[in-house]
């Protein structure tokens, strides 16, 4: 018996019938398969940025500190003391800091600018000098009456690393005395402006408020004095011609003498 086939009408009829039955299997798998994709991709972006935001800080630590957004603030000591009380107002452990350190200032700056106003060999040398003499004769009587009124200790001679500071400078020569003296004391002086600016904020005592005041004008002056050699190692900073005169004392201020905290 011959085998029926079926009629040309119901082989479209059924060929349709499938049609439309894959039709929304396979629109469903297509959207899934869309969406998957779609989920890779956004995750693929987003660990591109987390790569790109984590490597710089790996590869290169010194650039941690800018990626944090973290300031580095100027460098003091806690003698562990607290906060104690005066008639002038609270005193923290960086008041009583502040204060020695304007002390330890003078001890080591006032030798080295004599060093410079006698052994320059220029005239802004020898007036940077004059300036370092006049400005922390003044701050050294500040401080150390700030201290008798606060009941702070204060040292006496310059620390280890001052000292060999000194001894770096007296051990120059000629005009390359001139380049270590304004290079030394400069970068000294450098750090010690971030401290009296932070002090100056912070502080509560009215007697450290005015002696940050006045350390901030002087300190100041002896950057300016000390980039006007031109061999303070600071980029386009010119040396001055007439050097500036030294900033003059407040009133009430006896005039220095070089014979002063010896």
């Amino acid at each position: 018996m011959r085998r029926m086939r079926p009629a040309p009408a119901i082989t479209a009829r059924l060929a349709g019938f499938r049609g439309r039955r894959a039709g929304p299997e396979a629109a469903v798998g297509g959207a899934g398969a869309g969406r998957v994709l779609g989920t890779w991709l956004v995750v693929g972006a987003l660990a591109a940025t987390l790569v790109a935001l984590i490597v710089p800080v790996t590869l290169f630590p010194a650039a941690r500190p800018a990626a944090a957004g973290a300031a580095v603030a100027p460098a003091w000591s806690d003698d562990g003391q607290g906060v104690r009380e005066s008639a002038y107002g609270p005193l923290t452990a960086l008041d009583r800091d502040f204060v020695r350190k304007v002390r330890l200032a003078g001890l080591w700056e006032q030798p080295a600018g004599r060093l410079a106003r006698e052994r320059g060999t220029t005239a802004t040398v020898r007036a940077a000098g004059e300036h370092l003499i006049g400005g922390h004769a003044e701050l050294d009587r500040r401080s150390v009456d700030t201290a008798r009124m606060l009941g702070i200790s204060l040292p006496d001679r310059p620390t280890d690393q001052q000292q060999g500071w000194l001894e770096q400078i007296r051990a120059a020569q000629g005009a390359d005395f001139d380049r270590v003296f304004a290079q030394v004391v400069r970068a000294a002086h450098g750090k010690v402006f971030g401290l009296v600016a932070l002090v100056r904020d912070r502080t509560g005592n009215a007697l450290v408020r005015e002696l940050a005041t006045r350390a901030n004008t002087v300190v100041l002056d002896h950057i300016t004095v000390l980039e006007g050699t031109g061999v303070s190692g600071v980029a386009n900073a010119p040396a001055q011609s007439p050097p500036p005169d030294p900033v003059p004392p407040l009133a009430g201020m006896p005039p220095h003498s070089d014979q002063e905290m010896k």
